[in-house]
């Protein structure tokens, strides 16, 4: 059996969350409907959190995940804000392939701390802001409060199994859903052929 964790201190009390946990979390559950997570260790439920899952145009998927990755200090790749050249902000909820950076400009991807991967294409837990909690707010990632991602990741292994159910696609036809929303590639530009020559007339 692995030892629980070495302790940590607990979160500041918060109507957001409870946390009362000291051994690994089993498994996860986390509601669309209720914006909600819940935490278990075997039967028993050792804590719970409001989250804000993908708004209705980024939704979250459905179904049964496992945590497959840890980074505790993680941007994305996908989703962040446009600079030019001259460090003024020009784009703020700016998408890579859709939105271009300018000459000398660069994207700076959003802040995804205290990671937690669930799928190959980006979608996992992590703290970020809920602006009103009970709604949904983010791109499909499953938000957490700051104070408490921080104890959930210390709680959680690889492997871990996630339950996402409520009202979303089902993970099959999210993951369609995006192949079809993704950005078509630009074809190639083809080089004009030369006009033929026109064959030299002989002088009389």
């Amino acid at each position: 059996k692995k030892p629980p964790p070495k302790p940590i201190k607990p979160p500041p009390p918060s109507p957001l969350y409870e946390w009362w946990g000291k051994e690994y979390v089993s498994r996860i559950e986390v509601s669309i409907n209720e914006q909600k997570a819940r935490f278990y260790s075997g039967d028993k439920m050792v804590g719970w959190t409001t989250v804000a899952s993908g708004i209705h145009k980024f939704p979250t998927p459905t179904g049964n995940f496992a945590v497959t990755e840890k980074v505790q200090e993680k941007k994305s790749n996908l989703y962040g804000k446009i600079y030019n050249k001259n460090g003024k902000l020009v784009k703020r909820n700016a998408k890579m392939g859709v939105h271009s950076i300018p000459a000398g400009g660069r994207f700076k991807g959003a802040p995804m701390p205290y990671f937690l991967r669930l799928t190959n294409d980006g979608i996992g837990m992590h703290a970020g802001p809920i602006p009103k909690p009970g709604n949904r707010a983010s791109h499909g990632c499953i938000r957490m409060p700051r104070n408490f991602a921080p104890i959930l990741y210390r709680h959680v292994d690889i492997g871990t199994p996630v339950t996402i159910k409520g009202n979303g696609p089902a993970y099959a036809s999210y993951m369609a859903n995006q192949r079809k929303s993704a950005p078509k590639p630009k074809p190639a530009a083809v080089a004009k052929a030369d006009p033929p020559a026109t064959p030299a007339t002989n002088a009389s």
